[in-house]
């Protein structure tokens, strides 16, 4: 099953790096959301994925009898989807607004602060 997941990691590492490559500013949203979610299943992976029973050390003992599953994974990946997911909805409102002012999705488009014929900077002081 981890050679599974591990290939489905690689999978979304790809897609997501070919999104953030594009010049429309969804799909680099979209490409920085499936980064954030292959990040999380592949530490998932890491963590071992096992059906054991649950970290609880009985009354008693000083270390599980058996094995156990790992709590370290779930809470990590369980704080990553909360920042993930905020910011995903800042920069869902910074694309919409960048879109709202300059009327363009595409980043090439966008370039209104670079003049179209810069002057030649100095070749001496």
């Amino acid at each position: 099953m981890e050679h599974a997941l591990a290939a489905l990691c690689g999978v979304f590492f790809t897609v997501s790096i070919y999104m953030l490559l594009s010049r429309s500013l969804i799909r680099m949203l979209l490409g920085i959301t499936i980064l954030g979610n292959g990040v999380n299943l592949m530490i998932f992976t890491v963590g071992r994925l096992t059906r054991e029973v649950p970290p609880i050390v009985p009354d008693g003992l000083v270390q599980p009898a058996t094995d156990i599953a790992n709590p370290l994974p779930q809470a990590l990946i369980l704080t990553a989807i909360v920042i993930g997911f905020a910011l995903f909805s800042f920069l869902l409102v910074l694309t919409y607004r960048a879109y709202e002012e300059l009327d363009a999705d595409n980043t090439d488009t966008m370039r209104l602060a670079e003049p179209e014929n810069p002057p030649s900077p100095p070749l001496s002081y």
